[in-house]
């Protein structure tokens, strides 16, 4: 923009009128004049000698700024001068006229220059700034030929044309096109032998040929980019030959990722930026695609002995690698599973033989989270990687029929321990993980039914319970399978906070401890057993208090005992002498409720609970045996006399022959030192003849003592 004030008189302006006594620019401004004297523009108009002499000025002043002459030039001058052509209706001869000087100024000077050269490269740049310079300056003077002469006739604007005369004659001659091209490969092919070059002068040259093709890539494609590609491409083939040298696939993966950020540093610094898209495919397609296999399969050194040895940073690489070529993501993902797979069928296969649900589901758990740390550390989230994961766990829970049964087992085993020694976080994510196996598992009703049982058992024999756990897991459970899937689950925990709030009201006799557990039909997973136990008569009366009072606030509801079912601690005084008194105290566990009832072997009767008291003991051996609450009135019958056999216990009982074979084989039939009761003959089998007595040598190492037996979930519903 060149501005400049001036006071003029009107014969200076050649006014005709003589009307005009004074004319002032206060500001000429290109590209707008506003103060010129219309009786000026009047006389001018009609002066065609004027027009000639006015084009010879400009032509000078023209010839001046292309060769970078241009002080002491008025621009203001100029540009009147060319405004006048135009309105006179000279606009043709004044574009051509710029036209055939910056023509005869291009091919008689500046390709001379340009093709002598001794630096062809920084001449050539050179002579396009100049050329440039000089176009904008022309541009500025015969601004007005732009808007009046370029708009009407659609021809191209001065500065355009600027850029096709230099396109046509500079760059459009073959020994300029043939040694630009060869110098700007040439230097690049220093830079990657490691030498320096002057990147400078080739960002030049490249947004030189880029400007000159006018908003089209055809110059510089036809001019440097194809021939760059080509030796590229030659480049890559060699470089990768060697690359293929080198002992290891991470070495390899190293060296080509720099030579990617090598060369797509130097696109970005000295190229355009539109090559960065093909020669990054062509370093993809030379040094990535042809070897993604052999890299990753490498049998010592490859995608399985990075998991094997879990290097994470080298698996990344790989990944961020061989994710930008086709295929790359599928061969990982390939060999991925093939270690995946063998390592879980080879965990399943072995823990199998031993039957350990819990260390068979815990190598799967330990597995996952082994997974999922390449997941997210070395494979970004991938999805393919999260399918192929997904997909082959859902293979290894098919390996075993077993599966839901042993997801349950492993979930009872951390509830009863109450996640023991595990912070509250990790047992968070131990609760993520196993319902990530819920979710994958295809038999979930099966895993519904082992869980139900599982959860009954906890419910009413876990002594560490914990509510906050099992509605955790159960709520998750939900989330993943629906209401309608956990709806039993639920109704077996509201039981139990039922049964507590029943307690709370029920107004217990003061010699006994009496705890209640009430259950719904339907929500447990076990069957009524409506066979008559011969309930001992110390206990009868505590049943018939609680059912008295749970019917007087629901009498539309039915209660049915279920005693074979519970659990009762036996507190038992071994004497070493056979004529002393054998006392057992127990305390027992039933379906309902626990009872704190004394128990004595006498030969004559029952003995009262007042008479505890009164029994002197000396030289005993006293012992907790947790026995089944069907064990427990075995053991009561020996209160009447001394030797039962098997079918009097039956018929005394009324209980089926199965489970009562099961209680006395655990009573009778173990290690004879930690059998309760002796057995004639001594067999492990039993018949109808057989015949059970108390075992004074009874002796353990432990106070308490377990007595094992086969039996079912208790109830009463």
């Amino acid at each position: 923009m060149y501005e400049m004030s001036e006071q003029r008189e009107d014969k200076d302006r050649g006014c005709p009128g003589g009307k005009c006594r004074e004319t002032k620019i206060k500001k000429f401004s290109f590209p707008q004049s506003k103060t010129i004297c219309s009786c000026w523009r009047f006389r001018m108009a009609g002066d065609v000698t004027n027009v000639n002499n006015l084009w010879e000025l400009l032509k000078n002043a023209i010839q001046k700024i292309q060769v970078q002459d241009n002080d002491g030039l008025s621009f203001e001058e100029l540009y009147r001068h060319a405004y006048t052509m135009v309105l006179h209706k000279q606009g043709e001869k004044l574009y051509k006229g710029v036209q055939e000087v910056v023509t005869e100024h291009l091919a008689s000077r500046v390709l001379k220059e340009v093709l002598n050269a001794p630096n062809f490269l920084q001449t050539m740049n050179q002579a396009w700034a100049d050329h440039m310079n000089a176009m904008v300056m022309t541009k500025d003077i015969v601004m007005y030929l732009d808007r009046v002469y370029i708009q009407t006739y659609r021809v191209p604007s001065v500065y355009n044309l600027g850029l096709t005369l230099f396109r046509g004659c500079i760059l459009g001659d073959v020994c300029v096109q043939d040694r630009l091209r060869q110098t700007l490969l040439d230097m690049i092919s220093l830079e990657r032998r490691g030498e320096v070059v002057d990147r400078n002068a080739i960002r030049s040259a490249c947004k030189m040929m880029v400007t000159l093709g006018q908003g089209s890539r055809s110059v510089y494609e036809e001019n440097f980019e194809e021939a760059f590609l080509d030796m590229s491409q030659h480049f890559f083939k060699m470089e990768n030959e060697r690359f293929l040298q080198e002992k290891s696939p991470i070495d390899i993966i190293k060296k080509v990722e720099a030579r990617i950020l090598e060369e797509t540093e130097r696109v970005q610094s000295c190229l355009d930026k539109s090559t960065e898209e093909p020669l990054v495919r062509l370093m993809e397609e030379e040094l990535i695609s042809k070897h993604v296999r052999n890299i990753v399969t490498a049998e010592s050194s490859g995608l399985i002995h990075m998991l094997q040895e879990n290097k994470t940073e080298d698996l990344a690489s790989m990944y961020k690698l061989f994710s930008r070529t086709q295929g790359g993501i599928n061969t990982m993902c390939e060999c991925l599973s093939t270690y995946l797979r063998d390592q879980g069928r080879a965990l399943m296969l072995k823990t199998l033989k031993n039957m350990n649900p819990v260390t068979i589901v815990q190598g799967l758990l330990d597995l996952m989270a082994h997974m999922d740390h390449f997941l997210l550390e070395s494979f970004n989230n991938d999805y393919e990687f999260k399918q192929t994961i997904t997909r082959d766990f859902e293979y290894l829970l098919t390996l075993s029929p077993r599966s839901p049964e042993f997801l349950s087992l492993f979930i009872d085993n951390k509830l009863r321990r109450r996640f023991h020694g595990i912070p509250e976080k990790e047992v968070e994510w131990n609760i993520v993980k196993v319902m990530q196996l819920f979710r994958l598992m295809q038999d979930k009703e099966a895993f519904r039914r082992y869980y139900s049982q599982h959860l009954a058992n906890r419910l009413l024999y876990g002594r560490n319970f914990s509510e906050k756990y099992e509605m955790k897991i159960i709520s998750k459970m939900t989330v993943e399978a629906g209401a309608e899937f956990t709806s039993k689950l639920q109704g077996m925990l509201t039981d139990m906070s039922t049964s507590v709030t029943t307690m709370e009201e029920f107004s217990q006799p003061s010699s006994v401890e009496l705890t209640v557990k009430i259950l719904t039909n339907g929500y447990w997973p076990v069957e009524l057993d409506l066979n008559k136990y011969s309930i001992p008569s110390s206990v009868r009366h505590i049943f018939d208090s609680f059912r008295k009072f749970y019917l007087s606030k629901h009498p539309d509801r039915r209660l049915i005992l279920q005693p074979h079912m519970g659990v009762a601690d036996v507190h038992a005084t071994f004497q070493s002498s056979a004529q002393m008194v054998k006392t057992f105290s127990l305390t027992f566990s039933y379906t309902l409720f626990t009872v704190d009832v004394p128990l004595y072997f006498d030969q004559e009767e029952d003995v009262s609970e007042e008479d505890t008291g009164g029994t002197q003991i000396s030289s005993a051996s006293q012992y907790i045996l947790q026995v089944s609450t069907l064990q427990m009135i075995i053991l009561m019958l020996f209160n009447k006399r001394e030797k039962w056999t098997f079918q009097d216990i039956q018929q005394k009982l009324n209980v089926r022959k199965s489970p009562l074979i099961s209680a006395l084989q655990s009573l009778a039939c173990g290690s004879r030192m930690h059998n309760v009761l002796s057995k004639e003959p001594k067999s492990k089998e039993i018949k109808k003849d057989h015949v059970f007595v108390v075992n004074n040598q009874f002796s353990s190492r432990r106070r308490t003592v377990r007595i094992s037996s086969v039996q079912n979930l208790p109830m009463f519903s």
